[in-house]
Order: structure tokens, then sequence, then C-alpha cells
């Protein structure tokens, strides 16, 4: 199930930032990806969560620290 969810956001993130070469680890944070801005932030949950049929607040969003933080909200929703 993991490396499923890691395929998906590693095309969401491609897509979203308009860049090939991410390659989404659990490590990965904002400050790893170039344009990850504020705007881009929104874009990239909407369409984590359109894509994954899942939903975050906006609490649960400012308290990930990193992806492998998201890989494992997403699993916890998806149950």
């Amino acid at each position: 199930m993991h490396e499923t969810i890691y395929e998906k956001l590693t095309e969401i993130f491609s897509d979203v930032f308009d860049d090939d070469s991410i390659v989404v680890t659990p490590e990965l944070t904002a400050k790893d990806v170039y344009a990850w801005d504020s705007i881009s932030n929104v874009r990239l949950f909407v369409a984590i969560e359109s894509v994954l049929g899942v939903q975050f607040s906006n609490s649960e969003i400012t308290h990930l620290k990193n992806v492998g933080d998201l890989v494992t909200a997403i699993i916890r929703k998806q149950s």
C-alpha cells in the first residue's frame, strides 16, 4: 500500500510543481522542493484529496512534518 501511495504522490507532485525530477520520499519536505510555497501547497493538497479520495483539515496539514507523515495520514484516512 505504501508503494502505491508514493507512486501516486510522485505523479501529483510532478504535476503540481511541473517537475518530473521530484522523487517523493518519506523525508521530503517543502524546503526540498524549490517551488513549494503557500499557494502551491494549497494546489498540492487539493490534488491529493481529489486523487486519493481523502480530506484534510488545515490543522492536520500544518502538523505534517514531511511526506512520511502525509502518507501515514492518508493510510489512516483510507482505512
